[in-house]
């Protein structure tokens, strides 16, 4: 059994992506339906706490497009300025001032400025990029689902933009989905996709460890 491509060989027989796909929406299809495909996402730990807050202040302000799409901004800024973030040497006084100086010449929303400060007075600003990760997971509120895709080797678009539209299928009305692809290549062939609570691991790894189990017990 040998992975080739996107796809797999099982039983001498090459399995595409696309064939892939097809067995995964069958799968998929035996799960019982449910109304709402993902409860609110809730992130726990440092980063959660601090995400949770400034979702809940956003969110009393009715604020809360705005301060996602100013987050995109503070990202970008934070990547710029990691190497301070992240250098001992440099005073924590320093790495708050230079910061939040970036984000008022951003004209940030006083919340996101307040956040940082705050980050900063606990020596927390390392976790910036952990809590901008949780705050937008959590932009479930606009009924945004989150999926995963996991194949050996990267998807190509076509393959990834059917996967997509095949998984849109089973989301509640009003829904839409976000779906994040990434490559193992420990999982040799096949593919791995989660969205919302429901996981379908069609890997060619589960498929040998399977395989090799029966014969141990067989």
């Amino acid at each position: 059994m040998n992975n080739v491509g996107h796809g797999i060989f099982c039983k001498k027989k090459y399995v595409s992506p696309a064939q892939c796909l097809t067995v995964f929406c069958h799968l998929f299809m035996s799960f019982p339906a449910r109304r709402n495909l993902l409860p609110r996402f809730q992130v726990y730990g440092v980063e959660g706490r601090n995400a949770t807050a400034l979702f809940s202040a956003a969110g009393k302000q009715d604020n809360l497009e705005q301060v996602e799409k100013e987050l995109v901004t503070v990202s970008v800024r934070h990547k710029k300025l990691s190497g301070i973030m992240a250098n001992p040497h440099v005073k924590r006084s320093i790495k708050q001032r230079t910061f939040t100086d970036t984000l008022t010449k951003k004209e940030m929303s006083p919340i996101i400025v307040n956040l940082i400060n705050v980050m900063a007075d606990n020596g927390r600003l390392t976790l910036t990029s952990d809590v901008l990760s949780a705050f937008s997971k959590m932009s479930v509120h606009r009924g945004e689902v989150f999926g995963n895709v996991t194949t050996a080797q990267p998807l190509d678009a076509a393959n990834l933009q059917d996967l997509k539209v095949a998984l849109s299928g089973f989301l509640a009305k009003g829904e839409t989905l976000k779906l994040e692809s990434k490559s193992d290549p420990s999982i040799l062939g096949g593919m791995i996709v989660s969205i919302g609570d429901k996981y379908v691991d069609m890997s060619t790894k589960t498929k040998i460890q399977k395989l090799t189990k029966i014969i141990r017990e067989t």
